[in-house]
Protein backbone atom coordinates (compact mmCIF):
# COMPACT_ATOMS: atom_id res chain seq x y z
CA UNK A 1 0.00 0.00 0.00
CA UNK A 2 1.16 3.59 -0.56
CA UNK A 3 2.05 5.62 1.69
CA UNK A 4 -0.88 8.18 3.24
CA UNK A 5 0.24 12.04 3.09
CA UNK A 6 -1.43 14.91 4.78
CA UNK A 7 -2.45 17.92 3.07
CA UNK A 8 -2.50 21.50 3.82
CA UNK A 9 -6.03 21.19 4.13
CA UNK A 10 -6.12 18.47 6.71
CA UNK A 11 -7.25 15.86 4.68
CA UNK A 12 -5.25 12.59 3.87
CA UNK A 13 -4.32 11.25 0.32
CA UNK A 14 -3.08 8.35 -1.02
CA UNK A 15 -2.11 7.36 -4.40
CA UNK A 16 -2.06 3.95 -5.82
CA UNK A 17 -0.42 3.05 -8.91
CA UNK A 18 -2.78 1.55 -11.76
CA UNK A 19 -1.07 1.74 -15.07
CA UNK A 20 1.44 2.42 -17.31
CA UNK A 21 0.34 2.95 -20.99
CA UNK A 22 1.91 2.32 -24.14
CA UNK A 23 3.86 5.39 -24.03
CA UNK A 24 5.58 4.30 -20.59
CA UNK A 25 3.67 6.58 -18.60
CA UNK A 26 2.38 5.59 -15.12
CA UNK A 27 -0.75 6.37 -14.20
CA UNK A 28 -1.76 6.41 -10.46
CA UNK A 29 -5.56 6.66 -8.74
CA UNK A 30 -5.94 9.35 -5.99
CA UNK A 31 -8.14 8.51 -2.60
CA UNK A 32 -8.85 11.48 -0.71
CA UNK A 33 -10.56 11.06 3.36
CA UNK A 34 -10.86 13.28 6.28
CA UNK A 35 -8.67 10.45 7.89
CA UNK A 36 -5.78 8.44 7.03
CA UNK A 37 -8.08 5.45 7.91
CA UNK A 38 -10.55 6.24 5.59
CA UNK A 39 -8.10 7.35 2.92
CA UNK A 40 -6.12 3.88 3.19
CA UNK A 41 -9.66 2.11 3.02
CA UNK A 42 -10.90 3.26 0.27
CA UNK A 43 -7.38 2.37 -1.59
CA UNK A 44 -7.54 -0.83 -0.03
CA UNK A 45 -11.18 -1.19 -1.35
CA UNK A 46 -10.01 0.10 -4.82
CA UNK A 47 -7.25 -2.39 -5.08
CA UNK A 48 -9.15 -5.22 -4.29
CA UNK A 49 -11.62 -4.38 -7.05
CA UNK A 50 -8.80 -3.97 -9.73
CA UNK A 51 -7.16 -7.61 -8.69
CA UNK A 52 -10.72 -8.89 -9.12
CA UNK A 53 -10.90 -7.54 -12.52
CA UNK A 54 -11.89 -10.10 -14.98
CA UNK A 55 -8.35 -10.83 -16.99
CA UNK A 56 -9.53 -10.54 -20.43
CA UNK A 57 -10.74 -6.88 -19.76
CA UNK A 58 -7.15 -5.62 -19.79
CA UNK A 59 -5.08 -4.64 -22.78
CA UNK A 60 -2.09 -6.68 -24.08
CA UNK A 61 0.20 -4.08 -23.02
CA UNK A 62 -1.57 -3.88 -19.24
CA UNK A 63 -0.66 -7.76 -18.89
CA UNK A 64 2.69 -7.75 -20.15
CA UNK A 65 3.15 -4.47 -17.43
CA UNK A 66 1.32 -6.83 -14.92
CA UNK A 67 3.45 -9.74 -15.55
CA UNK A 68 6.65 -7.89 -15.32
CA UNK A 69 5.68 -6.66 -11.83
CA UNK A 70 4.89 -9.74 -10.75
CA UNK A 71 8.14 -11.69 -11.60
CA UNK A 72 10.26 -8.48 -10.09
CA UNK A 73 10.97 -10.38 -6.54
CA UNK A 74 12.14 -13.54 -8.20
CA UNK A 75 14.01 -11.90 -11.67
CA UNK A 76 17.59 -10.97 -12.37
CA UNK A 77 17.12 -6.90 -12.52
CA UNK A 78 18.74 -7.32 -16.36
CA UNK A 79 15.87 -9.45 -17.31
CA UNK A 80 13.59 -6.89 -15.81
CA UNK A 81 15.44 -4.79 -17.22
CA UNK A 82 15.33 -6.73 -20.56
CA UNK A 83 11.40 -7.05 -20.44
CA UNK A 84 10.38 -3.65 -20.21
CA UNK A 85 12.66 -2.06 -22.89
CA UNK A 86 10.93 -4.77 -25.16
CA UNK A 87 7.85 -3.85 -23.53
CA UNK A 88 8.75 -0.67 -24.40
CA UNK A 89 10.27 -1.20 -28.48
CA UNK A 90 7.98 -4.07 -29.81
CA UNK A 91 4.58 -4.09 -28.00
CA UNK A 92 3.50 -0.70 -28.44
CA UNK A 93 0.70 -1.00 -31.26
CA UNK A 94 -0.22 -4.72 -30.49
CA UNK A 95 -0.16 -3.62 -26.80
CA UNK A 96 -3.73 -1.40 -27.24
CA UNK A 97 -5.50 -4.83 -28.11
CA UNK A 98 -7.82 -5.82 -25.05
CA UNK A 99 -6.64 -9.90 -24.20
CA UNK A 100 -10.75 -10.57 -24.89
CA UNK A 101 -10.05 -9.12 -28.35
CA UNK A 102 -6.34 -11.12 -29.28
CA UNK A 103 -6.51 -13.60 -32.17
CA UNK A 104 -3.76 -15.84 -33.38
CA UNK A 105 -3.97 -14.01 -37.16
CA UNK A 106 -3.54 -10.38 -35.49
CA UNK A 107 -0.27 -11.95 -33.40
CA UNK A 108 0.76 -13.38 -36.23
CA UNK A 109 1.07 -10.17 -38.51
CA UNK A 110 2.82 -8.51 -35.83
CA UNK A 111 5.41 -11.08 -35.09
CA UNK A 112 5.73 -11.37 -39.11
CA UNK A 113 6.42 -7.35 -39.10
CA UNK A 114 8.89 -7.22 -36.34
CA UNK A 115 10.76 -10.15 -38.15
CA UNK A 116 11.50 -7.97 -41.28
CA UNK A 117 13.85 -6.00 -39.00
CA UNK A 118 15.16 -8.37 -35.79
CA UNK A 119 17.12 -10.89 -35.71
CA UNK A 120 15.07 -14.65 -35.33
CA UNK A 121 16.80 -14.59 -31.54
CA UNK A 122 14.89 -10.94 -30.60
CA UNK A 123 12.30 -12.57 -32.15
CA UNK A 124 11.80 -15.68 -29.76
CA UNK A 125 12.69 -13.54 -26.69
CA UNK A 126 9.90 -11.16 -27.74
CA UNK A 127 7.40 -13.62 -28.29
CA UNK A 128 8.29 -15.88 -24.98
CA UNK A 129 7.20 -12.13 -22.81
CA UNK A 130 4.53 -12.52 -24.85
CA UNK A 131 3.68 -16.18 -24.24
CA UNK A 132 4.09 -15.53 -20.53
CA UNK A 133 2.17 -12.64 -20.44
CA UNK A 134 -0.94 -14.09 -22.21
CA UNK A 135 -0.74 -17.52 -19.88
CA UNK A 136 -0.94 -15.36 -16.90
CA UNK A 137 -4.00 -14.26 -17.73
CA UNK A 138 -6.07 -16.40 -20.63
CA UNK A 139 -4.28 -19.56 -19.55
CA UNK A 140 -6.82 -21.41 -21.78
CA UNK A 141 -5.18 -18.52 -25.13
CA UNK A 142 -3.54 -21.55 -27.32
CA UNK A 143 -0.60 -19.18 -28.87
CA UNK A 144 -0.15 -20.51 -32.61
CA UNK A 145 2.16 -18.28 -34.00
CA UNK A 146 4.64 -19.23 -36.58
CA UNK A 147 8.48 -17.69 -35.60
CA UNK A 148 11.11 -17.21 -37.97
CA UNK A 149 13.76 -19.93 -38.33
CA UNK A 150 16.40 -19.71 -36.38
CA UNK A 151 19.76 -18.37 -37.60
CA UNK A 152 23.76 -20.37 -37.34
CA UNK A 153 25.50 -17.33 -35.31
CA UNK A 154 28.45 -16.41 -37.31
CA UNK A 155 30.81 -15.72 -34.37
CA UNK A 156 34.47 -15.56 -34.51
CA UNK A 157 36.46 -17.59 -32.19
CA UNK A 158 40.33 -16.18 -30.93
CA UNK A 159 42.98 -18.38 -31.86
CA UNK A 160 45.99 -18.81 -29.14
CA UNK A 161 47.85 -16.24 -31.62
CA UNK A 162 44.92 -13.99 -31.30
CA UNK A 163 45.08 -13.74 -27.26
CA UNK A 164 48.57 -13.26 -27.24
CA UNK A 165 48.75 -10.42 -29.80
CA UNK A 166 45.78 -8.90 -27.43
CA UNK A 167 47.30 -9.34 -24.12
CA UNK A 168 51.04 -7.74 -25.95
CA UNK A 169 49.10 -4.59 -26.53
CA UNK A 170 47.13 -3.95 -23.41
CA UNK A 171 49.81 -5.49 -20.66
CA UNK A 172 49.73 -3.38 -17.47
CA UNK A 173 46.17 -1.94 -17.82
CA UNK A 174 43.18 -2.66 -16.27
CA UNK A 175 41.63 -4.56 -19.07
CA UNK A 176 44.72 -7.39 -18.96
CA UNK A 177 43.45 -8.30 -15.82
CA UNK A 178 39.81 -8.23 -17.26
CA UNK A 179 41.00 -10.33 -20.33
CA UNK A 180 42.89 -12.72 -18.14
CA UNK A 181 40.19 -13.59 -16.18
CA UNK A 182 37.80 -13.92 -19.04
CA UNK A 183 40.13 -16.22 -21.16
CA UNK A 184 41.69 -18.61 -18.55
CA UNK A 185 38.71 -18.87 -16.64
CA UNK A 186 36.08 -18.37 -18.55
CA UNK A 187 34.19 -15.60 -16.23
CA UNK A 188 31.71 -13.61 -17.49
CA UNK A 189 31.93 -9.69 -17.44
CA UNK A 190 29.44 -9.12 -14.45
CA UNK A 191 31.31 -12.05 -12.70
CA UNK A 192 34.58 -10.53 -13.25
CA UNK A 193 33.14 -6.85 -11.89
CA UNK A 194 32.10 -8.10 -8.93
CA UNK A 195 35.13 -9.84 -7.88
CA UNK A 196 36.97 -8.87 -4.53
CA UNK A 197 40.27 -9.79 -3.10
CA UNK A 198 38.30 -11.34 -0.85
CA UNK A 199 37.14 -14.28 -3.54
CA UNK A 200 40.89 -15.00 -4.07
CA UNK A 201 42.21 -17.72 -1.89
CA UNK A 202 45.74 -18.80 -3.30
CA UNK A 203 45.25 -19.81 -6.77
CA UNK A 204 41.64 -19.79 -7.02
CA UNK A 205 39.18 -17.78 -7.38
CA UNK A 206 35.36 -18.21 -5.87
CA UNK A 207 32.28 -16.71 -8.16
CA UNK A 208 29.72 -16.29 -5.68
CA UNK A 209 28.28 -12.91 -7.70
CA UNK A 210 27.50 -10.71 -10.41
CA UNK A 211 27.55 -7.21 -11.27
CA UNK A 212 24.29 -6.46 -13.34
CA UNK A 213 22.03 -3.57 -14.60
CA UNK A 214 18.92 -2.84 -12.80
CA UNK A 215 15.95 -1.68 -14.61
CA UNK A 216 17.06 2.22 -13.27
CA UNK A 217 19.95 1.82 -15.44
CA UNK A 218 22.44 1.47 -12.44
CA UNK A 219 25.23 -0.95 -11.43
CA UNK A 220 24.09 -3.99 -8.80
CA UNK A 221 26.06 -6.27 -7.17
CA UNK A 222 23.55 -9.50 -6.98
CA UNK A 223 23.70 -13.26 -6.67
CA UNK A 224 24.10 -15.00 -10.16
CA UNK A 225 21.03 -16.17 -11.91
CA UNK A 226 21.78 -20.08 -11.73
CA UNK A 227 23.45 -21.90 -9.05
CA UNK A 228 25.81 -23.49 -11.74
CA UNK A 229 27.37 -20.03 -11.52
CA UNK A 230 28.50 -20.52 -8.49
CA UNK A 231 31.94 -22.38 -8.29
CA UNK A 232 35.87 -22.22 -7.87
CA UNK A 233 37.91 -21.62 -10.73
CA UNK A 234 41.66 -22.74 -10.24
CA UNK A 235 43.82 -20.30 -12.36
CA UNK A 236 47.53 -20.67 -13.52
CA UNK A 237 50.28 -18.40 -11.39
CA UNK A 238 50.46 -15.85 -13.50
CA UNK A 239 47.15 -14.97 -13.42
CA UNK A 240 47.23 -14.94 -10.03
CA UNK A 241 49.96 -12.99 -9.85
CA UNK A 242 48.95 -10.77 -11.91
CA UNK A 243 45.58 -9.78 -9.67
CA UNK A 244 47.59 -10.52 -5.91
CA UNK A 245 48.19 -7.37 -4.15
CA UNK A 246 44.82 -5.70 -5.32
CA UNK A 247 42.67 -4.64 -2.48
CA UNK A 248 38.64 -3.99 -3.03
CA UNK A 249 37.43 -4.54 -6.26
CA UNK A 250 39.83 -6.43 -8.14
CA UNK A 251 37.95 -4.65 -11.24
CA UNK A 252 36.81 -0.75 -11.01
CA UNK A 253 35.40 -0.55 -14.59
CA UNK A 254 31.38 -1.74 -15.28
CA UNK A 255 30.86 -4.63 -17.73
CA UNK A 256 29.60 -2.16 -20.62
CA UNK A 257 32.96 -0.11 -19.64
CA UNK A 258 35.17 -3.68 -20.17
CA UNK A 259 33.06 -4.04 -23.32
CA UNK A 260 33.70 -0.56 -24.65
CA UNK A 261 37.40 -0.70 -23.95
CA UNK A 262 37.66 -4.24 -25.41
CA UNK A 263 36.28 -3.10 -28.59
CA UNK A 264 39.00 -0.50 -28.93
CA UNK A 265 41.74 -2.72 -27.86
CA UNK A 266 40.76 -5.24 -30.56
CA UNK A 267 41.24 -2.75 -33.59
CA UNK A 268 44.34 -1.13 -32.20
CA UNK A 269 45.73 -4.34 -32.46
CA UNK A 270 44.85 -5.20 -35.70
CA UNK A 271 42.63 -7.85 -34.71
CA UNK A 272 39.37 -9.63 -36.45
CA UNK A 273 36.33 -8.80 -34.73
CA UNK A 274 35.60 -10.55 -31.94
CA UNK A 275 33.54 -9.58 -28.56
CA UNK A 276 34.93 -9.78 -24.73
CA UNK A 277 32.18 -12.71 -24.84
CA UNK A 278 33.90 -14.31 -27.00
CA UNK A 279 36.94 -14.93 -25.09
CA UNK A 280 34.89 -17.45 -23.33
CA UNK A 281 34.34 -19.46 -26.39
CA UNK A 282 37.92 -19.33 -26.88
CA UNK A 283 37.95 -20.18 -23.41
CA UNK A 284 35.94 -23.83 -24.38
CA UNK A 285 36.92 -24.45 -27.37
CA UNK A 286 40.79 -24.41 -26.19
CA UNK A 287 39.62 -26.73 -23.88
CA UNK A 288 37.47 -29.08 -26.30
CA UNK A 289 40.28 -29.16 -28.66
CA UNK A 290 42.70 -30.51 -25.73
CA UNK A 291 40.91 -33.13 -24.84
CA UNK A 292 38.61 -31.78 -21.27
CA UNK A 293 35.64 -33.96 -20.88
CA UNK A 294 32.44 -31.93 -21.33
CA UNK A 295 31.74 -32.11 -17.76
CA UNK A 296 34.76 -30.08 -16.56
CA UNK A 297 34.06 -27.82 -19.52
CA UNK A 298 30.26 -27.24 -18.30
CA UNK A 299 31.59 -26.85 -14.36
CA UNK A 300 34.63 -24.66 -15.19
CA UNK A 301 32.39 -22.21 -17.36
CA UNK A 302 29.56 -22.13 -15.12
CA UNK A 303 27.14 -23.55 -17.99
CA UNK A 304 23.37 -24.60 -16.70
CA UNK A 305 23.28 -26.92 -19.53
CA UNK A 306 25.68 -28.33 -22.49
CA UNK A 307 23.22 -27.77 -24.52
CA UNK A 308 24.53 -24.15 -24.84
CA UNK A 309 27.99 -25.04 -24.37
CA UNK A 310 27.97 -27.73 -27.35
CA UNK A 311 25.60 -25.29 -29.99
CA UNK A 312 27.79 -21.99 -29.29
CA UNK A 313 30.86 -22.59 -27.29
CA UNK A 314 32.36 -25.45 -28.87
CA UNK A 315 33.83 -23.20 -31.40
CA UNK A 316 36.36 -25.62 -32.83
CA UNK A 317 39.48 -22.85 -33.66
CA UNK A 318 40.48 -21.96 -37.36
CA UNK A 319 44.03 -23.06 -36.51
CA UNK A 320 42.77 -26.28 -34.66
CA UNK A 321 40.73 -27.36 -37.70
CA UNK A 322 43.77 -26.53 -40.11
CA UNK A 323 45.97 -28.76 -37.85
CA UNK A 324 43.07 -31.87 -37.56
CA UNK A 325 42.56 -31.47 -41.72
CA UNK A 326 46.65 -31.94 -42.40
CA UNK A 327 46.38 -35.34 -40.37
CA UNK A 328 43.26 -36.48 -42.39
CA UNK A 329 44.78 -35.75 -45.36
CA UNK A 330 48.11 -37.04 -44.89
CA UNK A 331 46.33 -40.39 -43.49
CA UNK A 332 44.26 -40.25 -46.54
CA UNK A 333 47.36 -40.11 -48.55
CA UNK A 334 49.27 -42.66 -46.97
CA UNK A 335 46.20 -44.92 -47.65
CA UNK A 336 46.14 -44.33 -50.92
CA UNK A 337 50.24 -44.66 -51.10
CA UNK A 338 49.81 -47.87 -49.73
CA UNK A 339 47.09 -48.86 -52.01
CA UNK A 340 48.75 -48.01 -55.15
CA UNK A 341 52.09 -49.64 -53.95
CA UNK A 342 50.50 -52.93 -53.48
CA UNK A 343 48.67 -52.52 -57.02
CA UNK A 344 52.34 -51.69 -58.66
CA UNK A 345 53.32 -55.32 -56.96
CA UNK A 346 50.33 -57.15 -58.33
Amino acid sequence: MATARKLPSGSWRIQVFDHKDVDGKKHYKSFTAPTKREAQFMAAEWTAGKAAQAPENITLYAAVTRYIDAKRGVLSPSTILGYEKMQRNYFKEIGTTKLADLNNTALQVWISDLSKNLSPKTIRNIHGLLAASIQMFLPDFILKTTLPAKKRPELYCPSDKDIKKLLNSIAGTELELAVLLAAFGPLRRGEICALTDQDIHGNTVSVSKSMVMGPDRLWYVKQPKTYSSYRTIEFPDFVINKISGINGKIIKATPDQISNQFKKAVLRANLPHFRFHDLRHYAASIMHAIGVPDQYILQRGGWASDNVMKTIYRNVIDFETAKQNKKILKHFEKVSHEISHKAGKA
